[in-house]
């Protein structure tokens, strides 16, 4: 993040066009939003949030920051400047345990796990929730994750597949409603799980696996999973299941 703060000029064109002067902070963020801070309250007074492009000159003279997001520009330009820095940040998160490579604090920020220290980072499978125990293998989290039952793996998935999990536990385990061949457990677009017929390509039948645990069978032959939805069969449009 590069943090400039002085006497500055700030023009804004775009949704309602002003020019303003004081002693300000500018922050440029590194996805390229653009705030710049007076001294009341908690509101920028101008701001251009992941910008288009964002151009920053800089020398002993002073700086200029030009930030653009379609018809809207922001340009900061300094009269006289207090300070110009670059600092380290990274995203914030819920805390759940520590890097095994570094010792650095690990996070859960949106759908990642991070580190603050040697900023590794590894994707979370959806809907799974970070346990307080670890990997004996490499020293990262477990994970609790359900997938027709439920299932404990390590954060990295090259340490403990679900996939690898799910496959041997469900892999043939149903039967294709439409041709009776067997239900395979194959990985779909973007990698998500999916039971697909054994038949392919000549029967396309495919379902995604739900985030959750089997508890019943429809009445179509295909499993019933309980979901943090509630109830409902492997095929979603499934006519016959019964809540």
């Amino acid at each position: 993040m590069r943090i400039f703060a002085g006497d500055c000029t700030t023009t804004f064109e775009g949704t309602r066009d002003r020019t303003q002067r004081g002693h300000v902070v500018v922050v440029v963020k590194p996805d390229k939003t653009v705030l710049v801070h007076d001294a009341d309250g908690y509101q920028p007074v101008a701001w251009l949030t992941r910008a288009d492009s964002v151009t920053v000159e800089a020398d002993d003279d002073g700086f200029g920051v030009t930030a653009q997001a379609g018809d809207q520009l922001l340009r900061v330009v300094s009269h006289a400047t207090t300070t110009r820095r670059d600092v380290p940040v990274s995203a914030a998160g819920v805390p759940v345990g520590t890097c095994p490579d570094c010792d650095g604090a690990l996070v859960r920020a949106g759908g990642d796990v991070r580190c603050l220290g040697c900023e590794d980072e590894y994707g979370l499978t959806a809907a799974a929730t970070v346990l307080d125990r670890t990997c004996g293998d490499c020293g990262l989290p477990l994970l609790r994750v359900e997938r027709g039952e439920v299932f404990e793996v390590c954060l990295d998935p090259r340490c403990e597949s679900l996939a690898d999990r799910v496959t041997k536990r469900f892999d043939r385990e149903w039967t294709c409603p439409d041709c009776h061949a067997d239900l395979r457990i194959v990985r779909g677009a973007g990698g998500h799980l999916v039971a697909g017929c054994d038949a392919y390509p000549d029967c396309e039948t495919a379902f995604s696996l739900p985030a959750g645990v089997v508890v019943d069978e429809c009445e179509c032959g295909l499993p019933v999973f309980e979901t943090g939805a509630g109830r409902r069969c492997l095929d979603g449009t499934c006519e016959r299941f019964q809540t």
